[in-house]
């Protein structure tokens, strides 16, 4: 029973069994996907069994195959780093390499060319280059030679490589068609060596296709027009000036006698170059040009219209004394004083007041006289008055018991001629460099440091300035501007300079700008500045060069426009640089009938070298108290001008000047006075602090008075201070100084104070400044321009060489006298002076103790109170108290010379 269940068991185990093996998949797929696995390994069994024994040969083979290999990277690899090195070559290096290498081209050329050269290479020239020119084969050995010669001497002309090019390839195109025309057109089917006796290859290529379509007859002209066209692009030739530059070259040849064509400028006629050396000046083209009076009137006309200048124009009829005028240009004209492209005008060497029109002119003419000129011209003569002795200076004409004039009027007279000094006489920089190697390796540190901190900005390019370079910063999306601003230690570690600024974000400009300096730092010469074309289109007379941005831009400022600028910077940082470059920018666009100037110099040794130069209106003023009274007589002028402005209805010096010129005012009648234009009126204070710790509350009290009211009077103010802090510089002072330039301080609150904001502090000296004109919402990097002292003496020299300083008395003197009293002293002088004494010596202001003292009544001991109080030396009486006394015993000595009206000790 238990065996039968058993089997039914198994049985009934086994049922299923087969139906779960019915349904599975075949055992052949299973067999067939492990099969490759398995197979491998068999075949590598197989291989490894049947692999015979290494051969020595392999080894050879393997030891060979390294070793070229190796030689191959090595050698592979220099000629990598040569190609790398080649791009690190100076341009001009560049361009001497490419020079020199069609220099010997030539040689090769016109040995094979020239000469009977064996060889390969003697082949090779007769195969290029006799095949492609045909007879002109000659010719190119010189025009390559010519190409060398031309980039060798004018490297820094590249933009006309181009014009060049293809002037030449016009010229040789048009020259070996009328060749090739000309041999007879010979063509494919006549064989090689006839094309090569014609036009070559170039001259069939260039003749053929127009004999086929036009025609030999109309081929022919067409190919002159090629030709004709080449040669007028390789000389710069308009089509328009072809007759003008035939008629210079028959002037220069002597086959043509043409006066207007003998002052042919060398590229189109449209400049003039003057006989000395200066800049160029345009002219029209007219007979009328060499007229004297039509070009001095022409020339003050085109340069006051614009700006309003002031200079006396050369107009007959309008002045008596415009033959000298005259006379003047005609002479300028013919011995080519014309320096920098400005016609000499007429300038005054004195300043009396007491001298009128006539005698002026009388005076003209006796030295002319004196000098052999003029003799008493005829009825319709013409006279032909000499100009001044410019090597001479002028000796100031005695006052005369003339016409009284108005003191304050700075009057100029017309009778000598001043040239303004050559730019040449300030030295030539070189060109700034706009990229380095160490700019590069700025780059990547600043690429590191933000890879490192994981900050998603990049460096998207910089501009290199002479002093420091600022590299741009882009930021990522969503990425803060502080997250930059945090790093500038780490950045300054990154590239080892302490002195590191950040501008967030840059003007204009969606980035961020880091400054970092160079370590390659260049100069910046003052007269680059004025060579520039900014300052070179600006004719006004008080444009002066600042310097270079940091982007190489050149900076220039008009003072008129600032109005007055205040100049700070501590001790070695510039500030006496800039003052140099301001003054001398002046003297050499300037003369002394556009811009005068008051140097107020208590240092005493740092602008000793303009001492005796014509714009100043006085000594350079080195004693403190004078330099407050020089800025009382400024105010006191500046009133004057005023009341000059609002007598005529004009609202600015410009306008009064222009009306004066033109004839549209004058005079009243009745007056004796002669009008005349005002000259621009600079004061330099090249240290505000000694001014103001000498005298504070005249100093302040003047400079607020002049900054807030003189801009219209074309008085211009330009305070330096070494300590820019707010007991030098104070709140009104700052208030009414607009422009600001501030270059190296000690400490942030110096920078606030100069500019308002921080900055100042961060920058490394020797030029390197801030600058904020009136205006601008942030200060402007740069690198002060820099001039030394052979080329302030040059400068100098030139312009005490043209006429001599007269200066005016009046304007150190103040008030010099004594204040106006109630009654005279009469003969109680000496009592009053022992009144004083004893006074300021008890300071004890008794009347009764003057009775004690002096032995006097009531009545004279309060006379002689009264005298002290009208001269400052006791206060106002309070009733029976004693009075105060204003006095220190120290300055006892200065109250009694008051008193006596002696000069202050």
């Amino acid at each position: 029973m238990a065996s039968r269940t058993s089997g039914t068991g198994k049985a009934a185990a086994k049922a299923p069994a087969k139906k779960a093996a019915a349904k599975r998949p075949p055992a052949k797929k299973a067999t067939a996907k492990k099969a490759p696995a398995k197979k491998p390994a068999a075949k590598a069994k197989a291989k490894s069994a049947a692999k015979p024994a290494p051969s020595p040969t392999a080894g050879v083979y393997r030891l060979v195959r390294a070793c070229w290999l190796g030689v191959a990277h090595a050698v592979g690899a220099l000629f990598r780093g040569i190609g790398r090195s080649t791009k690190a070559l100076d341009p001009a290096h560049r361009k001497d390499g490419l020079a020199l290498l069609l220099l010997g081209i030539a040689l090769v050329v016109a040995a094979g060319t020239w000469s009977n050269l064996k060889g390969p290479v003697g082949e090779l020239v007769k195969m290029l280059i006799t095949g492609a020119f045909g007879r002109l084969d000659l010719l190119v050995p010189i025009l390559l030679g010519v190409i060398s010669v031309r980039l060798i001497r004018h490297p820094e002309k590249p933009e006309a490589n181009g014009r060049i090019v293809v002037g030449l390839s016009a010229l040789v195109v048009g020259g070996l068609g009328l060749v090739h025309i000309g041999c007879g057109a010979p063509g494919r089917g006549e064989g090689h060596a006839s094309i090569q006796d014609a036009g070559g290859l170039i001259g069939w290529a260039a003749s053929r296709p127009l004999i086929e379509v036009v025609g030999e007859v109309l081929a022919v002209p067409l190919l002159v027009l090629v030709a004709v066209f080449g040669l007028l692009v390789v000389t710069a030739t308009p089509v328009n000036a072809i007759p003008r530059r035939l008629r210079a070259l028959g002037v220069r040849l002597g086959i043509v006698h043409d006066p207007e064509s003998a002052g042919e400028f060398e590229d189109d006629g449209e400049y003039e170059r003057p006989a000395r050396g200066g800049r160029p000046r345009a002219h029209s083209m007219r007979k009328d040009y060499l007229d004297p009076a039509h070009a001095e009137k022409e020339a003050l006309d085109r340069r006051r219209s614009s700006k309003g200048r002031s200079r006396r124009a050369g107009d007959a009829g309008e002045r008596e004394s415009d033959s000298v005028d005259v006379a003047a240009a005609a002479a300028a004209s013919l011995d080519g004083a014309l320096l920098h492209g400005v016609q000499p005008s007429p300038l005054v060497a004195d300043l009396s007041n007491g001298v009128s029109s006539g005698e002026r002119r009388r005076a003209a003419e006796e030295r002319a006289s004196s000098k052999g000129a003029a003799a008493p011209r005829e009825p319709g003569e013409v006279e032909h008055t000499p100009v001044p002795d410019l090597t001479k200076k002028p000796v100031p004409e005695e006052k005369t018991g003339g016409l009284p004039s108005r003191a304050e009027q700075l009057q100029l007279s017309n009778d000598i001629t001043y040239a303004l000094p050559s730019l040449d006489l300030l030295t030539r920089g070189g060109p700034g460099r706009t990229r380095s190697a160490a700019n590069d390796r700025v780059v990547e540190s600043l690429t590191t440091v933000f890879s490192e901190f994981k900050v998603d900005a990049a460096v998207t390019g910089f501009t290199r300035g002479p002093t420091v370079t600022r590299y741009v910063i882009e930021l990522g999306p969503a990425v803060k501007v502080e997250k930059i601003t945090a790093l500038t230690k780490n950045i300054a570690y990154a590239v080892a300079s302490p002195d590191v600024r950040i501008i967030s974000p840059i003007p204009g400009k969606s980035a961020v700008g880091i400054e970092i300096p160079n370590s390659d730092r260049e100069m910046v010469n003052l007269g680059d500045v004025l060579r520039s074309a900014e300052a070179a289109g600006e004719e006004h007379p008080m444009l002066v060069g600042l310097g270079k941005d940091v982007e190489g831009g050149y900076v220039s400022a008009d003072l008129t426009r600032m109005p007055h600028m205040l100049i700070a910077g501590a001790t070695g940082s510039g500030k006496s640089s800039c003052i140099n470059c301001l003054i001398t920018s002046i003297l050499a666009r300037a003369t002394p009938d556009d811009v005068r100037m008051v140097l107020v110099d208590p240092k005493r040794v740092e602008l000793t070298s303009y001492e005796g130069i014509p714009h100043l209106i006085t000594p350079i003023i080195t004693n403190p108290k004078k330099a407050a009274e020089a800025l009382q007589w400024v105010v006191r002028e500046m009133d004057l001008r005023y009341d000059d402005l609002a007598a005529f209805g004009y609202r600015h010096i410009d306008d009064f000047n222009a009306a004066v010129r033109s004839g549209k005012i004058s005079a009243p009648e009745g007056s004796e006075r002669e009008l005349s234009p005002y000259p621009y009126l600079l004061v330099i204070v090249d240290e505000l602090a000694d001014l103001m710790m000498v005298a504070p509350r005249d100093v302040e009290d003047a400079i607020v008075r002049i900054t807030q009211l003189a801009r219209a009077a074309g008085i211009h103010l330009v305070l330096a201070t070494q300590r820019p802090s707010v007991d030098v510089v104070t709140g009104l002072i700052k208030a009414n100084v607009p422009s600001r330039l501030g270059f190296s301080t000690s400490s942030l609150a110096d920078s606030r104070v100069i500019l308002d904001q921080a900055g100042a502090e961060k920058l490394i000296g020797k030029g390197d400044g801030l600058y904020l004109p009136m205006g601008a919402n942030k200060p402007v990097r740069m690198q002060g321009a820099y001039i030394d002292e052979d080329e302030i003496h040059a400068v100098v020299e030139h312009c005490k060489a043209q006429m001599a300083p007269v200066f005016r008395e009046d304007v150190t003197v103040g008030q010099s006298k004594k204040k106006e009293i109630d009654e005279e002293i009469g003969d109680d002088l000496d009592l009053l002076c022992q009144a004083a004494e004893l006074v300021v010596s008890t300071q004890f202001g008794s009347t009764s103790m003057l009775q004690r003292k002096l032995r006097v009544g009531f009545a004279k001991a309060g006379r002689l109170m009264d005298l002290m109080e009208s001269r400052g030396v006791v206060g106002p009486s309070e009733g029976s108290k004693a009075r105060d006394v204003l006095i220190k015993p120290d300055e006892l000595e200065g109250v009694l010379a008051v008193i006596r009206g002696e000069p202050h000790p």
